[in-house]
């Protein structure tokens, strides 16, 4: 699992638009993400049948419905129906047309004022029986009227009465039960489904669960995927139909969705059902069933940022620092998600900088007077480290800003006052609120303490030293790469000759593309020779490297590792020199990607949902890696105990991500073992095995089970 091959690139894509869609970056136009730009759809070979999730999902309307959705949901958990049922007249009433659902919240409401226990609210409770219960329930569906009956109950006996007829309907379970089930409902009534990245996380680790649990394999990474993908669903939607007329749907997409989300066949064909027979929707349907905690979802995705350089950020602060920026104060979610409410204010840019630029003089007077030094071998650099980290504070302040983190802020509140560091939270997001200067003055001197105290440490900047070399390779600067980091570390490339081999690889195509044939021998002559001779598995890519030299225009930059990569792969071996580690997501999407492929030659079939949920191109790799032994090795060299570098545009298979069949599915006819996984309810992989025992023959395996 550990060395599964990845293209970040892909992720960082995916990482970005989710938190566009989240809004957890402060909008701002003259900031962009230091990443690659997102994978084009031709980067996919998705057939047109497959529906891609479009970038429509960031949009300002789906955001703002899930936010609706929220609130609806919160209102329901707090007991306050009527808040619930003003924001669904107000926003979306076509939902209220359905008898059914006003029914179910009147018959909450008539409980939550039963609850409340005054004569007042026992009064409206019975008015609401007459009014509007009574009528609701003649038509709302066919047991209705008996749920009414039975409902009637509760003005006899009491919610402390654990033995009485109505004890679950006195349960306050029975709010959550409802927010949930009318969740689900408007999520697809709105077409307000979560990001993608946030639907293939849930796919993905929901995946390595049933395969860790099944195969007896015990999982790396536990203890977070345990903690962000919760156990508990929302209640599935159901349609209004007949759940015993015979289902209009193709068995294969029966079959797909019941196993792709651990449904019984029943419950995939009421699925389908609700989505109009839309494999995709239901699909998305039953994914956003599944609660993930926000809280551990909006660091691990902040953590990722800031090592991938996205935004600004210190990687190593700890998770309650106000300098690393994650969060200050987070409020639980009713429904096992987390708000996180950022520490950081919009509004005040200016005082924002000015604590950085105070923070860095500062910085560089301790580094001269005291003559610190950067470097890992303990050489004593320290005017090249002081030039260094002005450079990198300058450059990720200059011509590439990256993005700021806003972190999770809900503008729809339930609550008319939100703390948010102690100060209410106003209707409209917005910054400073008035009256709270005294508030705003303490978390400047919180923000003013945490940078001077982390810009006196030079440790602190080890980590913007390496997005800089990491962002001079992007630019293909292999050969200043190579200078400065000797300048850091003369021992850097001694300990990783296959990287410098690569990086003087593209610096001598470059050379050659360029006519600059006299320069690019010396860099033969100095570099790759001397370093193939030490290693023997160097000398054949040195060899088809030097053929570059008889056809320069055609096959200069075909030879050598693409930019990206060996970027990436500086950055994991810098970072193991630097003591930095990786972010936690690249060990969940490792992890489960390993497992994914393995899951799906278990069930020797392809996964139809990967292009959907864009798995291929997280699993898109670079082909001439495999056959580039220089290349080969520094991916070896990577992937123990980091992350492996795999940023390109081929498939890890020709047609996909996910493993073929094996030879044992060409024995079984298709039709077959849809039969027995039909009449036997049983996983893929097992009627397959089955029927290989019968030669392929349905009947006879069906006929020996129930012998």
């Amino acid at each position: 699992m550990e060395s599964m091959p990845v293209n970040w690139e892909a992720l960082d894509s995916l990482v970005v638009d989710f938190a566009n869609c989240e809004r957890l970056f402060f909008l701002d136009s003259s900031s962009s993400p230091p990443t690659s730009p997102p994978i084009s759809p031709s980067s996919s070979s998705s057939p047109s049948s497959t529906p891609i999730p479009s970038s429509s999902s960031s949009s300002s309307s789906s955001y703002r419905s899930r936010l609706l959705i929220r609130q609806i949901r919160r209102s329901i958990e707090a007991g306050d129906v009527d808040a619930a049922i003003h924001h669904l007249r107000l926003h979306v009433p076509t939902v209220l047309d359905d008898r059914r659902i006003l029914f179910w919240l009147q018959k909450q409401k008539f409980i939550e004022l039963l609850r409340r226990g005054t004569e007042r609210d026992r009064d409206l409770a019975i008015e609401c029986l007459r009014v509007a219960l009574a009528p609701c329930a003649l038509d709302a569906y066919p047991e209705a009227y008996e749920e009414f009956k039975h409902l009637l109950l509760a003005l006899i006996f009491n919610k402390e009465d654990q033995n009485s007829p109505v004890a679950h309907e006195w349960s306050e379970r029975r709010r959550f039960d409802l927010a949930g089930l009318l969740s689900s409902i408007l999520r697809a009534h709105l077409h307000a489904y979560d990001p993608v990245f946030s639907m293939t996380l849930r796919y993905l680790i929901s995946i390595h669960k049933v395969f860790c649990c099944r195969q007896g394999v015990s999982s790396p990474i536990s203890d977070l995927t345990e903690r962000l993908l919760l156990e508990d669903r929302d209640p599935s939607a159901t349609p209004q139909e007949s759940l015993y007329e015979a289902p209009p749907f193709d068995e294969v997409d029966i079959q797909a969705l019941a196993h792709a989300v651990e449904l019984t066949r029943q419950g995939a064909i009421d699925s389908l059902r609700f989505a109009k027979g839309d494999l995709y929707q239901a699909f998305q349907n039953e994914l956003c069933r599944m609660k993930l905690d926000l809280s551990i979802l909006d660091k691990l995705v902040h953590e990722y940022c800031v090592y991938r350089g996205i935004i600004d950020g210190v990687s190593n602060s700890p998770p309650g620092d106000c300098s690393s920026n994650i969060e200050c104060t987070s409020s639980k979610l009713s429904d096992g998600e987390t708000s996180v409410n950022n520490a950081d204010a919009e509004g005040f840019p200016e005082s924002y900088a000015d604590v950085i630029s105070i923070g860095e003089s500062r910085f560089a007077s301790e580094v001269i007077n005291n003559h610190e030094n950067c470097s890992i071998s303990d050489v004593n650099n320290q005017e090249t480290c002081y030039r260094r980290l002005r450079r990198s504070r300058n450059y990720s302040t200059g011509h590439r800003r990256r993005k700021r983190w806003r972190g999770r802020v809900e503008e729809l509140e339930y609550s008319p006052r939100s703390s948010v560091l102690g100060i209410p939270k106003p209707e409209v997001m917005g910054w400073p609120p008035r009256g709270s200067e005294d508030t705003i003055q303490e978390e400047l001197d919180c923000k003013n303490l945490s940078f001077s105290e982390s810009l006196k440490n030079v440790e602190d900047h080890k980590y913007e030293i390496i997005l800089e070399m990491r962002e001079l390779a992007c630019k293909g600067m292999a050969a200043k790469v190579v200078e400065e980091i000797n300048a850091i570390d003369p021992d850097f490339f001694i300990q990783n000759p296959n990287l410098l081999f690569q990086l003087k690889q593209v610096e001598f195509l470059a050379l050659v593309h360029s006519g600059d044939l006299a320069e690019s021998l010396k860099v033969a002559c100095t570099h790759l020779g001397p370093l193939a001779s030490q290693n023997q598995d160097l000398l054949k890519p040195l060899k088809e490297t030097l053929l570059c030299l008889l056809k320069p225009s055609e096959d200069a930059f075909t030879k050598g590792t693409p930019w990206p990569i060996l970027a990436t792969s500086l950055q994991v071996a810098m970072g193991k020199k630097f003591g930095i580690e990786e972010p936690q997501l690249m060990r969940i999407v490792r992890a489960t990607l390993h497992t994914h492929n393995e899951w799906f030659k278990f069930q020797m079939c392809k996964d139809r949902f990967e292009q959907f949920l864009k798995i291929d191109q997280l699993k898109d790799i670079d082909t001439p890696m495999s056959s580039n032994p220089a290349a080969k090795a520094l991916l070896d060299d990577t992937a123990n105990g980091s992350q492996i570098t795999i940023c390109s545009s081929s498939k890890m298979q020709e047609d996909g991500g996910s493993p073929q069949a094996s030879s044992g599915e060409n024995v079984c006819d298709e039709n077959a073992i849809l039969k027995v996984m039909e009449f036997l309810a049983l996983p893929r992989a097992d009627a397959i095995h089955l029927l290989m025992q019968y030669n392929g023959n349905a009947d006879t395996v069906i006929q020996q089970i129930f012998s």
